[in-house]
């Protein structure tokens, strides 16, 4: 099923023509910087150009956005000691934010929040308490109290960043039957199910997937055949190949390759991981290396095999994301204030730099919502 719903979205995009464009929004972190919140801005499907970035909405520390299925609300993490989820619905015409509601994201300083592929639960990860939340989404985009909050408990082998649980991401699977919430902390890829229903969470045989001890799990993205789970980690600058079992939600181990080069001796955090909607290529973004690293996919043993990496105007990037046609990847340059477009090769996966850079305080997530400029306006996006 998630194969067919992406080969679907590519068609979508490929068969408007001329005059497409995407909206692109941009979570941010506000505190003693320039930025004010939520930034939009359109990316030219034909030259990779941004246009330049508008507020869409003022708020405080939006770090990590999550835009629903149907194309009509975002979600953001406020990321502070009191964790909050806020709900805002897109307007049509202007494509600004209207805050619907906020409730509680189960936690302190929320880091990562994901939907189901029904649009009916979102869940949240809590870094700073280590903690996890699904929280029903209502049919007018609002968000009612958490159904689940699931405190992490345990530790791992670095003194520093270690000592205590830090849920850094949480995914459901391509079916919507199995969340996946990736702790920094406790080096596991917990595993819970997931009932779409009641919004809840439940234990899941088998509880976990290990990583290697301190390699600090931080993001975790599926293969679109679903077979395969790709989890980068931040403190060993590696990332993990997973076989999926889809029946039980199990993760068996298969791979781990360095997201570095050989020769590199300085000090580097990884961050985000995607994957190519051609199920072709990685990517993922190194912190100190400052880079976006590639790599080629086995098709059949789901495997990787490095590539090369770009580091053209890149700094820091925390975050970065590909549109749904696979023609661009966008990178979110925390530190430098700048988001980059790099165009991708469709045969090689190689990323080349395309448009100018546009400049946003903070910049730590990106997020696409689909839309035709000849389409005067009327609502027709979704998020992938």
């Amino acid at each position: 099923m998630e194969t067919i719903i992406m080969t679907a979205s590519l068609l979508a995009i490929q068969t408007l023509g001329g005059g497409m464009a995407l909206d692109v929004y941009f979570g941010t972190y506000t505190d003693k910087n320039k930025s004010e919140g939520i930034y939009r801005s359109t990316l030219d499907m034909e030259n990779g150009r941004l246009s330049e970035p508008e507020l869409a909405v003022r708020a405080a520390n939006p770090s990590f956005i999550e835009i629903h299925p149907n194309g009509k609300f975002l979600y953001a993490a406020a990321e502070g000691k009191t964790g909050l989820v806020r709900a805002y619905g897109i307007e049509p015409a202007t494509r600004k934010l209207k805050l619907l509601n906020e409730c509680s994201s189960g936690g302190s300083g929320p880091c990562h929040i994901s939907i189901d592929r029904e649009g009916k639960v979102l869940l949240a990860a809590n870094y700073g308490s280590g903690s996890i939340a699904s929280i029903p989404i209502n049919a007018d985009g609002t968000l009612s109290a958490p159904a689940s909050v699931i405190q992490h408990k345990g530790s791992s082998i670095n003194p520093k960043r270690q000592k205590e649980p830090h849920a850094h991401s949480i995914n459901p699977s391509p079916d919507g039957r199995f969340a996946f919430a990736a702790d920094l902390g406790l080096d596991k890829i917990m595993i819970y199910k997931l009932d779409s229903a009641t919004g809840k969470l439940d234990a899941n045989t088998p509880e976990s997937a290990k990583v290697k001890a301190g390699a600090g799990p931080r993001h975790l993205t599926f293969h679109p055949d679903g077979k395969f789970a790709y989890v980068i980690s931040e403190l060993d600058e590696t990332m993990t190949v997973y076989a999926y079992n889809a029946k039980s939600g199990a993760l068996t181990e298969i791979q781990q390759i360095s997201t570095l080069p050989d020769d590199f001796k300085g000090v580097s955090w990884c961050a985000e991981v995607r994957v190519h909607p051609n199920g072709k290529f990685l990517y993922g973004s190194n912190r100190g290396h400052d880079s976006i690293v590639i790599y080629k996919i086995d098709p059949e043993k789901g495997t990787l095999t490095l590539s090369g990496f770009q580091n053209a105007g890149i700094k820091n990037p925390r975050n970065f994301n590909l549109d749904p046609s696979g023609r661009f990847c966008i990178v979110a340059n925390q530190d430098s204030g700048s988001v980059c477009t790099f165009r991708v090769d469709p045969e090689t996966g190689a990323l080349e730099p395309a448009g100018k850079p546009i400049s946003i305080g903070k910049p730590v997530c990106v997020r696409f919502l689909l839309k035709s400029i000849d389409s005067a306006g009327e609502m027709n996006p979704r998020d992938f």
